[in-house]
């Protein structure tokens, strides 16, 4: 592929690096008042749609023609970007019902949720990216 599909990808993986710090430090919190809850699915939410685009870049960049968020994780998942594909997937779906943190029991849903389940999978992806990104 061109240098220019190099270079997107390698920029979107940058953006991700720094979304990711701020993911991090969202789910370091022990408590969260309604508003930091809904910002830390707000941050989720960014780092998610990030990190699914940083694997099409990259998969393009590969060679790969990825035209939909389903296709870009069932892609990641066959090329070993991320080890659980269900889990991406059961992600993506869950992303708009998780936003509606004004509801209690949704509210508790999403933080045990985004700090148990998905911070350690975005975790993973973006170690496992780092890892073509520094070759």
């Amino acid at each position: 592929m061109s240098n220019s599909a190099e270079i997107r990808w390698k920029q979107r993986f940058e953006n991700l690096l720094a979304a990711g710090e701020q993911f991090k430090d969202a789910c370091a919190k022990e408590s969260y008042s309604q508003l930091e809850l809904a910002g830390l699915v707000q941050v989720f939410e960014f780092t998610f749609e990030l990190c699914w685009k940083t694997f099409k870049d990259k998969l393009y960049y590969e060679g790969y023609e990825v035209n939909s968020p389903r296709q870009a994780i069932r892609l990641a998942f066959e090329q070993g970007l991320i080890a659980d594909a269900a889990v991406w997937l059961e992600a993506l779906e869950s992303r708009d019902r998780l936003s509606h943190t004004y509801n209690k029991s949704i509210a508790d849903e999403a933080e045990k949720v985004i700090k148990e389940v998905y911070f350690p999978m975005i975790t993973d992806a973006i170690a496992r990216i780092n890892e073509d990104y520094t070759r």
